[in-house]
């Protein structure tokens, strides 16, 4: 994983951002997705993404064969959990890796967890999902979604070797609907894909990240969507 290119890497700080002004769309209202809700907040916010990643998703959902489809775990994250999650897992790393340094350490966190400033769950444009069967049952990808890779001994890198059974096909499979829709993976994590942020902006040679953070969060608190 030595040339993955990590979030907290300065070149990813280092891409502008244009903001397109794009909407926020619920991905619930597609007929071509499914929508988990283990990630569920209490504003429904999860299930937002820019309108460019929905419909990017959807076309990768009509790459996929029959009886297959793409199950969305996650897509919007305020910019306070992203925050929340960061320290959080900084933390944990710290205590097993005492060794790191604060830049390491960094680095380190961000495979796992964006450092909240280049996010792009905030912006709209990142979504974490994977492959169901005909009935929405989550299909095997070789390790459990959200896992870390020290939990997952290294299996949530997307191209982590000597998975099991029928996983590495349904990994291939789902890597290849996604690319094909304009998507990009963060290697680091099998589920996570993006479109329009500063990582999918370094990936493609994109000029600019089309969406900047959104903070849902006021709005949510005075009635507005």
């Amino acid at each position: 994983m030595s040339d993955v290119i990590v979030m907290a890497d300065p070149r990813v700080a280092a891409v502008p951002v244009r903001e397109c002004g794009e909407p926020l769309v619920d991905a619930a209202g597609s007929t071509h997705l499914r929508v988990d809700h283990r990630m569920a907040d209490e504003h429904g916010h999860w299930r937002l993404l820019r309108a460019g990643v929905l419909e990017r998703l959807e076309r990768a959902a009509q790459l996929l064969p029959d009886g297959v489809g793409l199950l969305v775990l996650e897509g919007y994250r305020s910019p306070q959990r992203q925050a929340r999650g960061f320290e959080r897992y900084r933390g944990s790393l710290r205590a097993l890796r005492p060794d790191l340094g604060d830049a390491e350490l960094r680095a380190a966190t961000s495979r796992y967890v964006s450092p909240p400033e280049v996010a792009p769950h905030p912006t709209g444009a990142a979504v974490d999902l994977t492959l169901c069967d005909g009935h929405g049952a989550q299909l095997d990808l070789g390790c459990a979604y959200d896992a870390t890779p020290e939990q997952s001994d290294g299996a949530c890198f997307t191209a982590a070797p000597g998975l099991a059974g029928t996983a590495a096909d349904d990994r291939r499979l789902l890597v290849h609907a996604l690319t094909a829709a304009g998507l990009v993976n963060y290697p680091c994590e099998w589920w996570h894909w993006s479109y329009g942020d500063r990582y999918w902006a370094l990936e493609t040679g994109a000029p600019a990240a089309l969406y900047g953070p959104r903070d849902l969060t006021a709005r949510a608190r005075a009635g507005a969507v």
